[in-house]
């Protein structure tokens, strides 16, 4: 079953008009160990059909439903059914969408946030426990080869005891309300009963926080948070700022804003430690600023020999030549190709380098936290036990 060949795929949502559904094609192409071969685009059966011809689908495995797509798979037979579905949904479908392609059989890949409410990702987690198939989630920012030099950096003590984390997540798309102009992707991430119960911190908040657990470690104690709609009639927060305690004594701030004017996507993280401090910007993504205590700083880059086993793993092109988000969301998939691979040759486990179901629990326990420590109006907020 494991034979020498490219894993299968399909697609839930990505239709016309979607921004990440193309990224994660374009992503899982890149190395060559997967291909495209089915998918329900949409909700709407002519847009969905329409991208499966864009795409150069058979039209046959092409399907106007995520539940059709997941019975007619199964029905396959195993050398030509999918072996994994990617989920590229807005975010009320996430959950629906894995437990149905879950218990069909299939694993899965899913975008962030990996679904609606804390409870619906314990179900969730408990449905891939049940099942025993790789569950990935796409927090693509974990996937760049600096971000992977600076967990290295903290895990070999550089960086000391660490004191402080800061996160920032500045954009500025939703300074307008153009969801009232018909804007798409605007819409359903204001929409509470397609978002969620957070827009911004939900969107990218997320993304900031789980940077810095990943690069750190470090395990959130308690939050204090308080969330603004600077835009009138928009029934979400579209700004976020966090004060936040971490288990051990460490101190984070964390923000994130849709309503910054002149930001594109200026996610950055700096760590301070005892011993020394990083910075990252995901706007200069090869370049990764280390400064030890009392030395002068140090700006590494991606492809020099001097970096860690970890950051050589996921490098394509030598130094000089920029590597950056497709490659970031690459290495996602073909960390997940890797464990899906293993588990079709009936291996369980294994180390591999991809956020999982236990991320996604973590990150809906984070907004969870967050979205009820500012209803309370910005008190101190314990964060739960999972």
């Amino acid at each position: 079953m494991t034979a020498k060949r490219k894993l299968r795929y399909g697609m839930v949502g990505g239709g016309q008009n979607a921004f990440i559904g193309a990224v994660h094609r374009l992503a899982a192409n890149l190395d060559g160990q997967i291909e495209l071969v089915a998918g329900a685009f949409s909700s709407d059966a002519k847009n969905s059909q329409t991208t499966g011809n864009q795409l150069f689908l058979n039209p046959r495995r092409v399907y106007g439903s995520y539940e059709a797509m997941a019975r007619a798979e199964a029905a396959l037979p195993p050398d030509e059914r999918i072996d994994f579905v990617a989920i590229v949904t807005p975010n009320f479908l996430h959950a629906p969408v894995a437990t149905t392609f879950l218990k069909a059989g299939f694993h899965v890949v899913c975008d962030k946030p990996m679904t609606l409410t804390l409870k619906e990702a314990k179900t969730l987690r408990d449905t891939v426990r049940k099942t025993g198939k790789v569950f990935a989630l796409t927090h693509n920012y974990t996937g760049y080869p600096m971000v992977k030099e600076a967990r290295e950096l903290v895990r070999s003590g550089k960086l000391g005891r660490i004191l402080k984390v800061v996160a920032e997540y500045p954009q500025g798309w939703l300074l307008d309300k153009i969801e009232a102009q018909g804007h798409k992707q605007a819409a359903w991430r204001s929409d509470p009963k397609k978002a969620g119960a957070t827009c911004c911190l939900g969107d990218i908040g997320t993304h900031a926080e789980n940077l810095g657990r990943y690069i750190t470690g470090l395990e959130i104690e308690s939050l204090c948070a308080e969330f603004t709609s600077f835009i009138p009639g928009r029934k979400l927060e579209d700004d976020a700022n966090l004060l936040i305690r971490y288990h051990g004594g460490a101190k984070g701030v964390l923000h994130c804003s849709q309503i910054s004017c002149g930001e594109e996507n200026n996610l950055n993280i700096r760590v301070y430690g005892t011993k020394g401090s990083l910075a990252w910007h995901q706007e200069h993504p090869n370049e990764l600023k280390f400064v030890a205590k009392n030395e002068p700083a140090r700006i590494l880059r991606r492809g020099n020999g001097y970096v860690s086993d970890a950051a050589k793993k996921f490098t394509r092109l030598p130094f000089g030549h920029p590597e950056a988000f497709i490659e970031a969301f690459a290495n996602i998939y073909l960390e997940a190709v890797a464990a899906i691979r293993s588990n079709l040759a009936g291996k369980r486990g294994g180390k591999f380098d991809f956020p999982t179901v236990d991320d996604g629990v973590y990150g809906m326990a984070f907004l969870e936290t967050a979205v009820k420590s500012a209803a309370s109006n910005a008190k101190w907020t314990k964060f739960p036990k999972l």
